[in-house]
């Protein structure tokens, strides 16, 4: 079975799309992301969308599904990358994605993820905020 990659950055994970994006795919994708969500208690999500030249409906729900369940296990979402060509696509299939921050690429979505950290959540992962800033990789998948 085929996986997407899900890597670990301080208390946020990373998964870069660089494969053409299938149902099931993104169905496990949705799987896999969810549980490393619970299993690190991630506080931050960045799905990195550059290599998507279009999606479906169904590809574009899944998105705004992850974002959703990632909420829910209290770690916020950002799509970077995205093409004009999926933004024109998604908005045409009436797909808002709400609850979806966007940004144009890693870093600046990195840094609307490291925002939205509290105080709280720095100390419940146990960094400080300086480690916040932290660019190691562990690789979670």
């Amino acid at each position: 079975m085929e996986h997407i990659p899900i890597l670990r950055m301080g208390p946020f994970l990373l998964v870069t799309i660089q494969v053409d994006m299938h149902d099931q795919l993104a169905m496990t994708l949705q799987d896999d992301l969810t549980n490393r969500i619970s299993e690190t208690g991630a506080k931050g999500v960045l799905i990195d969308i550059s290599s998507l030249e279009m999606v479906d409906s169904f590809i574009g729900r899944m998105i705004g599904n992850i974002a959703g369940m990632s909420r829910v296990l209290d770690a916020n979402t950002v799509v970077v990358g995205m093409q004009p060509a999926v933004a024109i696509t998604l908005v045409e299939l009436g797909l808002s994605l709400k609850g979806v921050k966007t940004a144009l690429n890693v870093e600046k979505g990195m840094e609307l993820l490291r925002k939205s950290l509290t105080e709280s959540d720095i100390e419940e992962v146990g960094l400080d905020r300086e480690e916040t800033r932290n660019h190691g990789l562990t690789v979670c998948h």
